[in-house]
């Protein structure tokens, strides 16, 4: 069942990838500002272990998943600005766009739809707790919002390919890779090979 402390987050999740988006598109926030933010993250989660900090502590501990509290503080809006960067550095920015759109709708709509209606046993990795439901929904959220930027065949294929990844779980070295990279990721890589192969 989704708790109101995630809907909360998946929430939080939406609105900063779209005042991202929004600034991104009025070239008002650059990848070096966006790289500037993630080295204050590190530093503001570094010092949260150890402290209170105004503002950052309040979020964390009010928002922050409780294994994440210890370990490493903040770390999912951390890695969230992280694939924001990559995709920002390595795409047109149109297929930019699109993919900080798909982190943005596709992540947060699969999980809140998966955790409150699912029920079907997700087709790509039985193992997961992701629900078929949410893959499904969030694919489609994912393309919705990624078409205003992308012709329909490069958000439809992008928003797919990034939703499977989300439930396969890619590993590196042991640790699951975080869906906050894999998704905008994997979303630039299948629109880039769509635009320039298919």
């Amino acid at each position: 069942m989704l708790s109101k402390q995630e809907m909360i987050r998946q929430i939080i999740h939406i609105l900063v990838g779209l005042g991202v988006i929004v600034l991104f598109y009025f070239d008002i926030l650059s990848s070096f500002a966006v790289f500037l933010l993630i080295i204050i993250g590190i530093i503001a989660s570094f010092i949260c272990k150890r402290t209170n900090l105004p503002f950052f502590s309040f979020f964390l501990k009010h928002f922050e998943r409780e294994d994440m509290k210890k370990n490493f503080p903040g770390r999912g809006l951390i890695y969230y600005f992280v694939g924001i960067l990559l995709v920002m550095r390595l795409f047109e920015k149109d297929i930019a766009l699109a993919a900080i759109m798909i982190l943005s709708l596709g992540d947060s709509v699969s999980h809140i739809v998966g955790e409150r209606f699912g029920q079907i046993k997700n087709i790509f990795n039985g193992k997961s707790k992701k629900l078929l439901e949410g893959t499904l929904v969030g694919t489609f959220a994912g393309f919705i919002g990624a078409v205003f930027f992308v012709p329909i065949p490069e958000a439809f294929i992008g928003s797919l390919i990034a939703m499977i990844a989300e439930v396969v779980e890619i590993d590196f070295n042991k640790n699951t890779l975080d869906d906050n990279l894999i998704v905008p990721l994997v979303a630039g890589t299948a629109m880039f090979l769509v635009r320039n192969f298919i």
